[in-house]
């Protein structure tokens, strides 16, 4: 981002990394301890849901704010969400991470710079069509997961993150639109500022957060069931 960094997206990434800790402390409890609570659907689905859309639709604001470096962002993030592949490959087995938020959010960024050369009329179309298409690739089943990318399972697929770029490019794609329009000036949209240090530091070590929180929080729980079982 710029030097002066633009609060209500900071607040908003930090709304977003809470969200996502409580869901994945829900899922851990779950998983884990045994704890009897749904998060496949319902408001603990949501809360996760509404997480990963949050920094989808920021991280497409964002490739305006830093877009010199963003074929370098996406990489690392591919990079990164490749990692998370091998970690869960080794954990988890069949349920690993094959196309997670990581690989969707840094092949967006790099698709980023031909974003920002179309309309917005185009992107809404493009992004229109995305949303639409994904409705019947989920009844269509093919044999390979070289098209987990683009939304086409395979029969007996499961796994515990899973973000194609059809339907969820989308998302990213409303965020270009709303940096096209409104975020260009890479400046706030509120007259008063909030400019608050923790936020604001919270907000630019989210990779970080994400990275780190599931560990820690497995740790404390195997912790607490090994002193108290």
């Amino acid at each position: 981002m710029a030097d002066k960094r633009i609060w209500e997206i900071d607040l908003l990434r930090v709304i977003a990394i809470g969200l996502m800790t409580v869901f994945h402390g829900v899922y851990d409890l779950r998983e884990f301890v045994g704890v009897n609570v749904n998060y496949l659907s319902g408001f603990w689905y949501w809360v996760g849901k509404l997480s990963a859309l949050l920094f989808i639709f920021l991280s497409g604001i964002s490739s305006g704010l830093a877009e010199r470096n963003n074929l370098g962002r996406g990489l690392k993030l591919l990079g990164l969400g490749m990692g998370i592949s091998i970690v869960t490959y080794l954990f988890l087995e069949e349920e690993y991470v094959r196309f997670g938020i990581l690989h969707l959010l840094g092949s967006a960024i790099i698709l980023s710079p031909l974003l920002h050369k179309m309309k917005n009329w185009l992107l809404f179309l493009l992004a229109a069509i995305l949303i639409l298409a994904s409705l019947p690739l989920k009844r269509i089943l093919v044999q390979t997961s070289l098209f987990l990318p683009l939304g086409l399972m395979y029969p007996g697929f499961t796994t515990v993150d899973y973000y194609p770029l059809i339907p969820y490019l989308a998302v990213f794609i409303l965020g270009v639109v709303v940096y096209k329009s409104y975020y260009y000036k890479k400046r706030s949209l509120f007259k008063n500022e909030y400019q608050n240090a923790t936020v604001r530091r919270i907000s630019k070590n989210s990779l970080l957060i994400y990275l780190v929180h599931q560990p820690i929080m497995l740790g404390i729980i195997f912790i607490l069931k090994f002193l108290f079982d």
